[in-house]
């Protein structure tokens, strides 16, 4: 479905302004350019043994002197807002290079030098349309993401779970897993990202957070990554259940729900996203506002993607829509304000 590497898209003036009113922007060390400076890399593995997309990195002294503090204010700025006095315990246990992406991100592991406890950010390079999808994933989810950017430096928290390849090869199989709440739950999930227009939830995109609850096991399936924002022309691109990745987990629900009440299940999130975007109301509407002005997308992808939606929908709503901003603002008000969508529409769509 995704041919080609998505084109870096520069943050503009005025996204910088809502980026700032609205406390996303910080004054934190721009590492992103020093990141790049290592000078011995070999392959991470996981606890398992298992090697890894992820590369360590090692750095000269003199270069690690400079980040080692650099990290950890960072580190500070992310999670307590920046006081010294809660940075000076920590250690920069290790980085990680990724290679893949679009983002070629850094994975720094933080430890605390008291308790051995240890915790990870993402230092990526700063893209619009990412970051409009971490704002859309703030506004419209029931999950709340940190992040902040300053120059060409992006920082995002680690988000929690089971990587999805990981739980549908490991857990999905076994005999105890509650298999109607993943159903739910991953019905729920392929929602949201439709109806925000976030595309590319391969099963290594997302993570599955496993919770037990005091009878059963509660699910909770969340995006990690956040580069096809409002960003390709197919619209197969933004249903995930198209995926071969999540092909397991797609007849596992046909198996386990019927129709009816998938389309049930999808409602009920709609209208959770509705009460959302009724809470948000003023982010939302800013951050629509500045997407629909801001060239994030190639014009063929937008109306490619604007032909596509108007086939799922079989409307012509989307018709006027000359940016994919102004697409994504036209869906979400479409999906929230019309109650009468069928779920099977999307099932027979395959241009």
């Amino acid at each position: 479905m995704i041919s080609r590497k998505k084109i870096h898209y520069e943050i503009t003036p005025s996204m910088w302004q809502y980026l700032y009113h609205f406390g996303r922007y910080s004054e934190i060390p721009m590492v992103y350019e020093d990141l790049l400076r290592f000078t011995e890399a070999m392959p991470y593995e996981d606890p398992d043994g298992n090697e890894t997309l992820w590369l360590t990195v090692m750095y000269p002294p003199e270069v690690m002197m400079e980040l080692r503090p650099q990290l950890t204010q960072i580190y500070a700025a992310l999670k307590v807002g920046g006081e010294v006095a809660h940075h000076e315990h920590l250690l920069v246990d290790r980085i990680d290079y990724g290679e893949f992406g679009n983002s070629r991100p850094f994975r720094i592991r933080i430890t605390n030098q008291y308790n051995d406890n240890s915790d990870y950010f993402y230092v990526k390079t700063a893209d619009a349309s990412r970051i409009f999808g971490l704002e859309l994933e703030y506004c419209l989810s029931p999950n709340r993401i940190n992040y902040l950017v300053r120059g060409n430096t992006l920082i995002e928290e680690h988000i929690v779970g089971v990587p999805g390849d990981v739980f549908l090869q490991d857990y999905l199989p076994k005999p105890d897993l509650d298999r109607v709440r993943v159903a739910k739950e991953y019905v729920k999930f392929i929602e949201r990202c439709f109806i925000r227009l976030l595309g590319d939830m391969r099963s290594v995109n997302y993570v599955v957070q496993v919770t037990p609850d005091f009878e059963k096991v509660q699910y909770r399936v969340r995006p990690i990554d956040f580069d096809q924002q409002s960003y390709q022309g197919n619209g197969n691109v933004y249903l995930a259940y198209r995926f071969g990745s999540n092909h397991a987990v797609t007849q596992m629900s046909f198996r386990q729900v019927n129709r009816t009440t998938i389309a049930q299940y999808a409602e009920e999130e709609r209208q959770q996203m509705v009460q959302r975007a009724v809470l948000s109301k003023r982010r939302l509407r800013a951050v629509l506002k500045v997407m629909a002005q801001e060239d994030i997308s190639p014009e063929k992808n937008v109306a490619r993607l604007r032909q596509d939606l108007g086939e799922i929908h079989q409307t012509s709503t989307f018709d006027p829509c000359k940016t994919m901003g102004q697409l994504t603002q036209a869906h979400i008000q479409y999906m929230l304000e019309n109650p009468n969508f069928s779920y099977q529409k999307r099932q027979r769509f395959k241009p």
